[in-house]
């Protein structure tokens, strides 16, 4: 009898922990559905951006039309080949960006079934704290990535421009050392 009681005071004492674990699980769900809903928001925002700029970098290029026939050959292939590398580049940070969207919304989905088959409270808990710090780690990498990515571009992007102003200090020195 006494055991039968401690059994049901057990039961009772665990009710609370049961139904905060199950808040905690449906809160997880629907956090992880904001968070998918958010990445494909971004994604597409940054898409629309993306192209907004190509259309007002091409819509400049085209009004500049005008400048650059007086210039040489040589000068405006630099500048489509720079304009190439930049358009290349914004394509490939896009698609990274994608893809890392897409790859932390995998990670919320494989948390959330994670934290489903929790069975104990310590159990969540380190889970959240190995999720945590992955996230943590795999946030700073991404972020390292993203920014040598950008630099890469912009070096890439300069180097056909640097080399047209070399051969106009050239040939603008030229007759002054003559």
């Amino acid at each position: 009898m006494a055991v039968k009681k401690s059994a049901e005071a057990v039961n009772e004492a665990l009710k609370p922990v049961e139904a905060a674990i199950t808040s905690g699980k449906e809160q997880f769900e629907s956090f992880a559905k904001a968070g998918a809903e958010a990445a494909k928001k971004g994604y597409e925002q940054a898409v629309a951006m993306t192209k907004e700029q190509v259309e007002k970098v091409s819509e400049a290029v085209f009004k500049g039309y005008d400048q650059f026939s007086t210039m040489n050959k040589d000068t405006l292939e630099a500048v489509v080949a720079s304009g190439n590398i930049v358009a290349k580049g914004v394509e490939g940070f896009s698609k990274e960006v994608f893809a890392l969207a897409q790859s932390s919304f995998e990670t919320s989905m494989n948390a959330a079934k994670a934290f489903m088959g929790v069975k104990t409270m310590r159990e969540a808990i380190d889970l959240q704290a190995d999720l945590s710090r992955t996230q943590f780690d795999k946030l700073m990498a991404d972020s390292t990535k993203l920014a040598e990515m950008s630099v890469k571009v912009a070096n890439e992007a300069f180097q056909p421009i640097q080399a047209r102003v070399n051969v106009a200090i050239e040939k603008m020195l030229k007759p002054v050392a003559a």
